[in-house]
């Protein structure tokens, strides 16, 4: 006798009571972009709905996230002043550090993470020191600046850190710096698995971090590449990272699940500008059932193993399960 599959979809309860995959406002991360001044909301004309913020407004937006139990924002800063080695990153009274003091002082119960990187301030728009030679970053130079980079987040007050520069070595080098200055309770979010990808546009422009030459290439992964990527995150587990990422997210489903199931750490995945742009711009230009293709969109993230997803369709779907 064929099985009836059926039986278990023709009734809306049951249909919910036998759901594999859940979505909930605790699965996400909103991404904010900080920048410094007052009263400045600007909206990224090629991300609707995605603002630069100065530290002000990014408090009222935090307001607005609690309310819709949001809880967990990871911040990008945006410097009035970039250099070559990305000095306002390393400043206890950056953009970043700025930020952070002033959201946990304001919200102490939101959980802030802390992007570690140096595209958004340096001059070049590349992730640390440049190899003038090879035209590329200089791996053990950057790390020694972004161990300091770390102890910076640290101090301001920042709650996870999350390093995205993909130099070699980095998770053990910032496990170090922040276990020798006494934060060895301070988690690592590792972008453990961070390709290489076109689906990244969108992002440069709000955090004004498009290179100056050159692409990111030799330090970010090949998207073709599917053992070097699991061998990442394996790599990055050993040395200490506390959670591990895939970015981007829809194009590389199949990652996730895969490092899922060879490693032990938490999952996440960064819903990325690229991803998020192609279904706004079709919502907004009625070529799909907006709400319906973002909600599906997270539940294969879900099922595909993420535990945590960073995504700037956050409050949309936290406001979709408000009506749900």
């Amino acid at each position: 006798m064929f099985q009836r599959f059926r039986r278990t979809r023709l009734n809306k309860q049951l249909r919910s009571l036998v759901r594999e995959t859940h979505v909930s406002t605790d699965d996400f991360i909103y991404p904010l972009f900080v920048r410094s001044g007052e009263n400045i909301k600007t909206e990224v004309a090629s991300m609707p709905g995605v603002f630069q913020m100065s530290i002000d407004e990014a408090i009222k937006e935090c307001e607005i996230l609690k309310s819709l139990g949001l809880y967990s924002i990871i911040l990008f800063g945006i410097p009035d002043v970039k250099d070559s080695i990305g000095s306002d990153a390393l400043c206890e009274h950056g953009i970043i550090a700025s930020a952070v003091r002033a959201i946990k002082k304001a919200h102490p119960d939101m959980f802030v993470v802390t992007d570690l990187c140096f595209c958004e301030y340096t001059d070049h728009g590349h992730c640390g020191i440049i190899d003038e030679e090879h035209e590329t970053v200089d791996n053990d130079a950057t790390l020694e600046i972004s161990g300091q980079q770390a102890i910076v987040h640290a101090k301001a007050g920042a709650d996870m850190i999350a390093p995205s520069g993909m130099m070699d070595g980095i998770i053990e080098t910032i496990r170090a710096s922040l276990d020798k200055a006494g934060f060895e309770n301070l988690p690592i979010m590792a972008y453990s698995t961070k390709f290489a990808s076109g689906y990244y546009g969108p992002f440069r422009d709000v955090a004004e971090s498009t290179p100056s030459f050159g692409d990111r290439a030799s330090y970010q992964m090949d998207p073709a590449n599917r053992r070097e990527a699991i061998a990442e995150s394996i790599s990055d587990e050993a040395q200490g990272a506390d959670i591990l990422m895939v970015k981007p997210a829809l194009a590389y489903l199949d990652i996730v699940r895969e490092i899922k199931d060879n490693t032990s750490l938490p999952m996440a995945v960064y819903n990325v500008s690229g991803e998020y742009a192609m279904i706004k711009f079709a919502g907004m230009n009625d070529l799909i059932d907006y709400d319906r293709v973002v909600m599906e969109t997270m539940i294969g993230f879900k099922r595909a193993g993420a535990d945590i997803i960073i995504s700037y369709h956050a409050k949309e779907v936290a406001q979709m399960l408000q009506k749900s």
